[in-house]
């Protein structure tokens, strides 16, 4: 027979073995979101910081080679992906939410 507590149980269970602990996500993400991630966005977002540090780097060294012009763009650049990558974030993460609150109270 299924009780509120085995319920309960479950669910606790299943919420051990779904967190990852990520800390390049950690990093750019607000630290009020409880949500788990999956492998996919773990992905993902590796990718971008990686394209970001590219570009951080890039323009670092045409700073050295001293061209303003191109190391202002990909500041530019880097700032608008570090934009993008939070704005992503939080609609992922909207869209998981609202999922969830289409479950039913059964589950």
């Amino acid at each position: 027979m299924i009780t509120r507590s085995n319920l309960a149980e479950q669910l606790r269970e299943y919420q051990i073995r779904s967190k990852h602990d990520w800390a390049s996500i950690s990093f750019f993400s607000s630290t009020s979101s409880n949500f788990s991630t999956s492998r996919v966005d773990v992905v993902v977002f590796v990718i971008w910081e990686l394209v970001i540090l590219a570009f951080l780097v890039f323009s670092a060294v045409s700073l050295y080679f001293r061209n303003v012009r191109l190391a202002f763009i990909l500041v530019s650049i880097t700032v608008s992906l570090l934009l993008c990558m939070k704005i992503t974030k939080q609609v992922r993460l909207a869209r998981k939410k609202k999922r969830r609150m289409l479950l039913p109270l059964s589950m």
